[in-house]
């Protein structure tokens, strides 16, 4: 198997993990607070054994000791797993996934903005097709009353974005920085949830499958991913979770999907096909003329 051949197939599963991470969120029936403490100390726990395993078998690895940046975009990646499970929470499972998918394109704004790297026409376009999209899922939840979890999923945008760009302007290896980062939601989690909270979610075994294996899995696949891809093919690979998230929910809760929020994600999905093909055939074009 060759290398492009085995970074498909390891992002590929890293997307498809990811997207049953909503399902199993809601399957284990628990509340927000409560959900998210046990969901992040499964990771955290993880993270952690992982981390001292390295630090056994190579003290040296970089990863252990990621600096200012680490701190920085751990902040970040903490606070947007509060943010993503407060959308969940609080919208529908489609509104969350098609408006999380706008982060390449927020990740490509904050490079031009503070790295002084300037997005292609195509990338704009993109934006501006995605902006009208997030526009037309956003404002079914001005009249729906779901405001709260449309923007707790743009806040989540944000914040990944802003971690993907501190990784970016550092340089630093961060691959275990997400893992660890869960100690922030797990401690707000479990400060704000009721006395008893962790013993008292119908079905845990959902949740710790979710955070001891999944949610692990996937981010170990998508970071592995970029070794082997470009950047354009591992974003088409992020897209399985926006287009299986929904289909899982709707096979086991029977949740629709509203008129606004499909046309909106519809026009995300096609602006991210669209400009990942474009760059695929721009970075062949650019290797068959080396």
């Amino acid at each position: 198997m060759n290398d492009h051949r085995r970074g498909l197939l390891i992002t590929i599963t890293g997307g498809i993990a990811l997207s049953f991470d909503v399902p199993l969120v809601r399957l284990g029936g628990g509340e927000l607070w409560q959900t998210l403490a046990l969901r992040s100390l499964c990771t955290l726990a993880l993270g952690i054994a992982i981390w001292l395993l390295l630090r056994r078998l190579q003290p040296g690895n970089s990863a252990l000791r990621p600096g200012k940046a680490g701190l920085l975009a751990g902040l970040f990646y903490g606070l947007s797993t509060i943010t993503f499970l407060g959308g969940i929470f609080n919208t529908a499972t489609a509104n969350v996934v098609f408006i999380v998918a706008f982060t390449p394109m927020f990740a490509a704004l904050f490079g031009w903005l503070l790295l002084g790297e300037h997005p292609s026409r195509s990338t704009w376009i993109t934006m501006f097709l995605m902006i009208l999209g997030v526009g037309i899922i956003v404002s079914g939840g001005l009249s729906g009353g779901e405001l709260l979890g449309n923007m707790s999923a743009l806040a989540t945008t944000v914040l990944l974005a802003g971690a993907i760009t501190v990784g970016r302007k550092s340089r630093a290896d961060l691959g275990l920085v997400p893992l660890v980062a869960t100690v922030i939601p797990a401690i707000i989690g479990l400060t704000m949830m009721q006395p008893g909270g962790l013993t008292s979610i119908p079905y845990p075994f959902w949740v710790l499958l979710d955070g001891i294996v999944l949610i692990p899995l996937a981010f170990w696949c998508l970071a592995v991913g970029p070794r082997y891809l470009s950047g354009a093919e591992v974003g088409m690979c992020y897209l399985l979770e926006t287009v299986l998230a929904p289909v899982w929910v709707w096979l086991i809760f029977a949740e629709e999907i509203s008129p606004r929020t499909l046309t909106g994600g519809t026009v995300l999905i096609v602006a991210l096909i669209g400009h990942a093909l474009w760059q695929i055939r721009r970075r062949r074009a650019e290797v068959g003329a080396s």
